[in-house]
Formats: structure tokens, sequence, C-alpha cells
């Protein structure tokens, strides 16, 4: 995710050097080429659903207009259309998780990462979020990166590396029908 400076090797971002960039150009980078899903969610509670996926087009310059236009789509996106003025306290796990989604796509990034997205979520839901990742994928074209430790989760991607004390012991693509092409 750019967080953190490689120790070996070089990282290249749309053909920079994140080692070489500023602070400042880095995070104007990420800003644009990166979505973040977080296990906990991370939405702000003191807004509604709709502000919340519009933040981070705050920071990219988008005008409001923009912004309201490009929010209530991706909530409509993911189910969410009725719940735009809702705070978080008044969604589900579920919800929140979708909201999350939602906020992670809101700046057009070309890669998601999501980190155990459905980890703090029922079977069930768990299940609907990837349907929504994966559905994502689909329509949107945009490369999904899934931290996971549940076997099931896995089972979505088409390529699955597994990694164990920091280090990559397999690295495949699956043979079977994974999922999201279901």
């Amino acid at each position: 995710g750019c967080l953190d400076s490689p120790t070996k090797g070089k990282v290249f971002l749309e053909g920079k050097n994140i080692s070489l960039l500023s602070e400042d150009a880095l995070s104007q980078l990420r800003g644009k080429t990166i979505g973040f899903i977080f296990q906990e969610f991370n939405l702000m509670p003191n807004l509604n659903t709709l502000e919340n996926v519009m933040l981070p087009m705050i920071f990219q310059g988008v005008f409001l207009a923009e912004r309201e236009k490009r929010a209530k789509e991706l909530l409509i996106n993911v189910g969410l259309g009725e719940r735009i003025l809702h705070q978080p306290a008044e969604l589900s796990g579920g919800e929140r998780q979708r909201v999350a989604i939602a906020r992670a796509f809101a700046n057009n990034p070309a890669v998601v990462i999501a980190d155990e997205p459905t980890g703090n979520l029922d079977s069930v839901t768990g299940e609907r979020i990837m349907d929504v990742l994966t559905n994502l994928h689909k329509v949107e074209g945009k490369t999904i990166v899934v931290v996971t430790h549940d076997p099931r989760i896995a089972g979505y991607s088409e390529i699955i590396v597994n990694i164990k004390d920091g280090q990559i012991i397999t690295n495949h693509k699956q043979a079977a029908e994974v999922l999201w092409q279901r």
C-alpha cells in the first residue's frame, strides 16, 4: 500500500520509484492509485454514509457536485442507496463494510487493498462482502488484493500468495474455478 518503504528492492507505482518520492508526492500518488479497505471499517462516526464516501475525494480536489454524484453511485452499487444519510452507528457490520468498500473506490483507484475485509463479520455477511468486491472487480476491472487467513475467502482469488514469517512460501494460480468467475 506504499505506507512503508521497502527494505530491499524497489517498488514502482505508475512508473515511479516510491522510495524516491517526497511524503507529499507519495501521499498524492497513493490517494489516486490505491484504495484501502480495513477490517475495522475506519468510518468517521460524525459523518453520514454519503460524507464518509465523499471524504477521500476532497483530498484529490474533486468538486462537491462530482463528489456527491460519484459517492451516491458507489453506494447504490454496493446496495446502500437507501442508507446514504445514516450514521455509521445506525448501520450493521456488513453495511459499514460496504460503506468502506464504496469509500475505497471513491477515487477510482487502479488497485484496492482489502485487509481482512470479512474478519469481523459472520460467514454469510462475509460472503456477501466478497460478492460485492468480486462484482466491482468484474464491472470496474480493478485489481483487488485481499489479505485473509480464511481459506474460503482466498477461494475467491485467481492468484494466491501464501506468506509465512514475512516470506513468500507459495505463489500460484488456482487450477479450479474461482468463486468470482461464477
